[in-house]
């Protein structure tokens, strides 16, 4: 029994020991595996790796910010046409492009890759990592050394595993520690939110959803294609519909939404705004800023005027007994869409270009036309030619020169003293293109296959005001002012705007004024006859017959009639700008018509009425 009780105790003591072991390791596992580093070493060796799990999480942070990046591809700037440049500037912070297209027109994409993203932070670590403070250490006697490091990065979907070979030395008294190789896994979504930004992006690249939405806030927000009942023309400010646009474009792209993330299937409060992107587990913003470089085209205009004349009421066209205006007008609509990826507190971003070209989504983006691209015009300028600009009185002027050939646009640099050498690409018939603040933008034809000059004059712009006078009197009512040139054309809507810029040049000036009106034009059936196939047989040989169906005009009151106006041409010179603030012009008045006859009677006298000009 004794013997019994004493294996008893001896397998009790063993169990109290394997327990301890298990303890011990538990609790002084750090100092064990430390490769033998002191008590009195460990903290500075907490501090050094606090300073790896540091550096590693800011770099994260400047490639969730930047869009993969952290040191940023080379920058190239955008251009009057295509006004993105290679990157946004977000609060500050420059965010490359994953997709954009160049100020000469090609389509570019900067997509970071996984291996280059993991090789730019390895980078980051390696050039930070060196610079960890130890002060107060040194301060209390330690010696410390470090090698030169050498990283490797693996991003994974909630993590990040760092590894550094780097000789980390401490001495202290009798302490000491040489510990070379380096080890953390730092809690990040890094990994998570690439990959769904990247499914966003080739969603988008697939789809062009971003680019179908403009269109429909294009045809919601600004006049493109229509027509109204009405026998004055119709006009709209291209500024305030540009305005209008931004503004839209804004609200519009922050109220899409992705399945899932933010937004609950259960409250589709709006299903047009809700997009399917292959994302349902991170929240998804699209951002949108009218500060942002962005570009607003339209044609046909009239200066900065979209103007739309009706059918019905000129001579002629008395059998239609009614008036209408269609109006048809091209966009061509560029901004930029920010789309961020978050989860938690991270949150990943990029940009991309947003296109319409003549109201429609630009073509997907081939990569591989990309790729086999044949060189870039503007890249390979070796023509030298000499540009001076001049205003209208041989006095030089500086001014911006770009040289267009066919549809590319290069920048080539701003004159001194209204003078310039540069290299131009080579190109038959192409355009050297100058502007500058106050002048009207000249372009003068010219082929860089060898070397030469060209001097250029730039017609200087005056702002001047309009007063406008019906028979005789200063009249404040509603009108169409416009001065169409080979140059260009401006249009303005009296009394609205009563100043236009203008320049030396030969000019039709038209006035077309409207006053309000009561004439009616009564509800109508008129017949209308075609000739179709004869059905049967005679079908079959080409005989025809005709067939007619009535046609049904409503009741249409005009509430604004032509009652005044004009033309004339005339040569605006630059003496009469200068020497003058205000351009008078004098129109002859039209009877009040009562009649769609008397109407397109007006019409037909208003195109031989003069206008009376005077620059006061």
């Amino acid at each position: 029994m004794k013997n019994r009780g004493g294996q008893v105790t001896i397998f009790i003591i063993i169990g109290i020991v394997i327990v301890s072991a298990i303890v011990g390791l538990v609790v002084f596992k750090d100092r064990i595996f430390s490769t033998g580093i002191s008590p009195n070493i460990q903290p500075i060796y907490n501090t050094f790796l606090f300073c790896l799990e540091e550096d590693t999480l800011t770099g994260i942070n400047i490639l969730e910010s930047q869009g993969g990046y952290i040191e940023l591809p080379d920058f190239e700037p955008g251009s009057s046409y295509m006004p993105f440049g290679s990157q946004l500037n977000f609060l500050g912070n420059p965010i490359p492009y994953w997709y954009y297209v160049s100020g000469n027109n090609v389509q570019k994409e900067q997509v970071p890759s996984m291996n280059n993203i993991e090789g730019e932070l390895e980078n980051f670590i390696e050039g930070k990592i060196r610079n960890c403070v130890f002060d107060s250490y040194y301060e209390q006697g330690f010696e410390i050394d470090l090698g030169e490091p050498e990283v490797s990065v693996n991003v994974g979907e909630d993590n990040v595993e760092v590894n550094l070979n780097m000789g980390f030395s401490v001495n202290y008294g009798e302490d000491n520690a040489n510990v070379k190789s380096h080890s953390i896994d730092v809690k990040s979504n890094f990994g998570k939110l690439y990959d769904s930004a990247k499914t966003i992006y080739e969603k988008e690249q697939e789809d062009l959803f971003l680019e179908n939405y403009a269109v429909d806030t294009l045809r919601l927000y600004a006049p493109v294609d229509g027509v109204e009942m009405t026998c004055s023309p119709l006009t709209w400010s291209a500024d305030k519909v540009f305005e209008d646009l931004k503004e839209a474009i804004e609200i519009n792209t922050l109220a899409l939404k992705v399945e899932g993330g933010d937004y609950s299937l259960a409250k589709k409060e709006n299903k047009y705004f809700v997009v399917d992107v292959g994302v349902s587990d991170v929240d998804v913003r699209f951002v949108n800023s009218p500060d942002w470089a962005n570009g607003f085209e339209v044609a046909p205009s009239e200066g900065n005027v979209l103007v739309s004349k009706p059918v019905g009421n000129q001579p002629g066209l008395g059998v239609i007994g009614f008036c209408y205006v269609p109006y048809h007008f091209v966009y061509n609509v560029r901004y930029p869409v920010l789309v961020q990826v978050s989860l938690g507190l991270e949150i990943f971003q990029f940009p991309v270009a947003v296109v319409l070209e003549g109201n429609q989504p630009r073509q997907a983006l081939d990569v591989g036309a990309i790729e086999v691209e044949s060189p870039q015009l503007c890249e390979y300028k070796n023509t030298p030619i000499e540009v001076s600009t001049y205003d209208g009185k041989l006095n030089s002027v500086d001014a911006e020169i770009s040289y267009k050939c066919f549809s590319e646009f290069c920048e080539i640099g701003k004159t001194t003293n209204g003078y310039i050498q540069e290299k131009f690409p080579q190109c038959a018939n192409g355009y050297v293109v100058a502007k500058a603040d106050g002048f009207r933008e000249a372009n003068y034809e010219l082929s860089t296959i060898s070397s030469g000059s060209v001097d250029i004059i730039l017609d200087r712009l005056y702002e001047r005001e309009i007063n406008l006078k019906l028979a005789g009197v200063a009249y404040g009512g509603n009108a169409l002012v416009s001065f169409v040139s080979d140059k260009d054309s401006k249009t303005i809507v009296y009394p609205e705007t009563r100043k236009v810029e203008l320049s030396e040049g030969q000019y039709e000036i038209q006035v077309q004024i409207y006053k309000s009106s009561s004439l009616k034009i009564e509800k109508s059936v008129q017949e209308q006859c075609v000739e179709v196939p004869r059905s049967g047989v005679g079908g079959i040989f080409g005989l025809t017959e005709e067939q007619c169906f009535n046609i049904e005009i409503p009741e249409q009151i005009i509430s604004n009639a032509l009652v005044g106006g004009g033309k004339e041409n005339y040569y605006i010179l630059e003496s009469q700008l200068s020497g003058s603030s205000a351009i008078e012009i004098n129109a002859l008045s039209l009877a009040t018509p009562k009649s769609l006859e008397q109407l397109q009677d007006n019409y037909l006298l208003f195109e031989d009425k003069e206008l009376d000009i005077k620059f006061k």
